[in-house]
């Protein structure tokens, strides 16, 4: 019997997810990263394999900000960022995490900002 780690079955999930998903010019990835001290997410053009915007956790204005707001703060900044690149709508990529948390928050406060999924 193999013992796999946290990591290992959230790549395994990424990897399942990814096989899915794919973004394109009219409709980029929002690929999401959490670490425990932050998150970072990404609108892609997978089609191009560029990055149209991004937002990182260690920006000053979420940087001291607690960890749920900080993360729908940052789904509201990466939709601001999409819409003045001229993305409307996205694709969600959780990146292998749970749809919860964190991670859901993000997701709304980047509905909440405009960006379509």
């Amino acid at each position: 019997m193999s013992v796999k780690t946290k990591p290992q079955t959230r790549m395994r999930r990424r990897r399942r997810v990814r096989a899915k998903v794919r973004g394109t010019s009219e409709r980029p990835r929002l690929a999401v990263f959490r670490s425990n001290r932050g998150m970072v997410a990404q609108l892609i053009d997978d089609s191009r394999g560029h990055t149209v915007a991004a937002v990182s956790w260690t920006e000053p204005e979420l940087r001291d900000l607690g960890s749920m707001e900080q993360a729908g703060r940052a789904g509201a900044v990466i939709a601001e960022r999409g819409k003045a690149a001229g993305v409307g709508q996205c694709v969600f990529d959780r990146g292998g995490y749970r749809y919860h948390g964190r991670v859901k928050a993000l997701a709304q406060g980047a509905r909440e900002a405009g960006l379509e999924f």
